[in-house]
């Protein structure tokens, strides 16, 4: 991995799911209705809150207490008043719950779900690169390791990120890390000139301008919404006549509700559309890439979720030395709006 002075000139096509993963197949919904009526009991017994991301499985996020992205979730985390909270998401998640709330327990459903844009960068290339770039505010999205949030200035999340770059006084370098196309995006939208690690998810990095270009010529009345840490992120900004809006997740949810559009062309992880769907009905949500899934956040059943609230299974901690110095950049990312 490399800053952008090494940018390739052109990143090359991922595949879609990181390989290491099983995922469980699709659960029977004849068994939904009971088993989230026992894991709503079981939270009561327990005091526990349940959080979702928008990209979990549809079934999670209906018996979830909130469902958003990061951002919404971690002010959740750390206003929630119950004692245990349950992170369906990936493991930063729950790591970041766990630093903004270190006397609450939180429970994560399967360990096996990692992130691959958090595993794009570690603690000691982070290190490293600071010592290129000595007294540079890093700038950390919220899709890192808790390590790694402790060796930064700001965290951020897409809804914030631009805010957070604006908010850090013109003279100042920064290190952005670990989403390039992210950090190409905030570089282009804020006119700052950012040190980008070259990090990708998986997932959004495998929607090409392509699938947009060929989804446009069927839907052509059709309103675009583009996650910034899609592959295709800089080329639509430079397509003409398309209607396009880089969003966050939770962004594309209020745009959709506000929107006078009927069809939108959703380019993100499927999972929000189920959430778009609840939020706007009546209105039709298209994805521009079908397998743009991520295998990581749909470890997660309502299964292991029951398991998890009855068997206090997998509890998450972070060394108190490293929950210290990454609250400090988290608790910015927070008070920004």
């Amino acid at each position: 991995m490399s800053p952008t002075e090494k940018l390739p000139a052109a990143a090359p096509t991922p595949t879609f799911g990181p390989g290491s993963v099983t995922v469980p197949p699709p659960g029977d919904p004849a068994t939904f209705v009971d088993l989230q009526a026992e894991i709503r009991e079981l939270a009561r017994q327990h005091d526990a809150v349940i959080l979702a991301h928008s990209y979990e499985r549809a079934e999670i996020q209906d018996v979830a207490d909130h469902v958003g992205d990061s951002l919404r979730l971690s002010r959740v985390a750390a206003t929630a008043p119950q004692s245990t909270i349950v992170f369906c998401g990936v493991s930063f998640m729950a790591e970041t719950a766990k630093i903004l709330s270190p006397g609450k327990r939180v429970l994560l459903p399967d360990l096996a779900a990692g992130c691959s844009l958090a595993d794009s960068i570690t603690v000691d290339q982070l290190r490293n690169w600071k010592a290129e770039h000595r007294g540079a505010v890093v700038v950390s999205y919220v899709n890192t390791t808790a390590a790694v949030k402790a060796e930064s200035d700001y965290c951020c999340t897409s809804s914030n990120a631009r805010a957070v770059i604006d908010s850090i006084p013109p003279d100042r370098q920064i290190l952005f890390l670990p989403d390039m196309f992210l950090g190409l995006w905030l570089q282009r939208v804020t006119g700052r000139k950012l040190h980008i690690w070259l990090g990708e998810c998986h997932v959004h990095a495998g929607i090409r301008p392509s699938d947009i270009e060929e989804l446009r010529r069927e839907e052509p009345g059709a309103e675009l919404l583009v996650h910034p840490e899609c592959g295709c992120t800089s080329q639509v900004m430079e397509m003409a006549g398309v209607d396009a809006h880089i969003l966050s997740t939770e962004g594309m949810v209020t745009y959709a509700q506000k929107s006078t559009a009927e069809t939108f062309l959703i380019a993100t992880e499927t999972g929000i559309l189920h959430r778009l769907e609840l939020k706007a009905p009546g209105k039709r949500f298209v994805p521009v890439n079908r397998e743009a899934v991520c295998q990581y956040m749909k470890l997660t059943t309502l299964e292991k979720l029951r398991d998890s609230l009855r068997l206090g299974q997998f509890e998450i901690d972070v060394p108190a030395d490293i929950a210290a110095r990454a609250r400090r950049a988290l608790e910015r990312m927070i008070a920004i709006a």
